[in-house]
């Protein structure tokens, strides 16, 4: 079983970190000193930056009640980009998420991919965090013999360009193909 910290802000992760945690959820928190306790313990962080996209929103929604916390929330929004180029450049495994089903629909991966490619990392390291590494991070197999297939297919490589993704040729889940 892998253990998520679904976390934003910084107290919380020390302890985590101590604890054994397996990924950080969101991560806004994230600051050098956190990049150095996990960079060597395997953490993973799957940054869901779709989520974090609606910190302002949330901020001044709770503004006239809870101004600290709205300056909070948008302190971490700010730096948002800045702290996941950090534990990329670290060398810290980052996969692909949304948290959705809750505040977000569900469908938005293309969003998160794009958000984590326009934070610095690079397309091709995105599209694999996003599918075959993500999957062997999660112990499923990959594209062997015997596997269930998931994949899709794209008229261009979506490793060099991103636009692709909004045009899947064919989308195959559980070795059947989705229509």
């Amino acid at each position: 079983v892998r253990v998520a910290a679904h976390v934003f802000g910084e107290d919380a992760l020390p302890g985590l970190i101590a604890a054994g945690i397996d990924s950080i959820e969101h991560g806004t928190g994230i600051t050098d000193a956190v990049i150095d306790a996990i960079a060597g313990k395997g953490i993973a962080v799957v940054p869901t930056l779709v989520n974090i996209d609606t910190f302002p929103q949330i901020a001044l929604q709770g503004e006239a009640k809870f101004p600290t916390y709205a300056a909070h929330m948008r302190a971490l929004f700010a730096t948002s980009r800045e702290r996941i180029r950090a534990v990329h450049e670290a060398g810290i495994p980052i996969y692909t998420g949304t948290d959705a089903g809750g505040s977000q629909p569900h469908g938005l991966v293309r969003e998160e991919i794009r958000a984590l490619v326009g934070a610095g990392i690079p397309i091709a390291e995105v599209i694999a965090q996003a599918s075959w590494r993500g999957r062997e991070w999660l112990g499923w197999s990959g594209l062997v013999e015997g596997a269930e297939a998931d994949f899709v297919v794209y008229a261009t490589d979506p490793r060099t360009t991103l636009e692709p993704m909004y045009y899947p040729q064919l989308t195959v889940l559980r070795g059947q193909p989705i229509r």
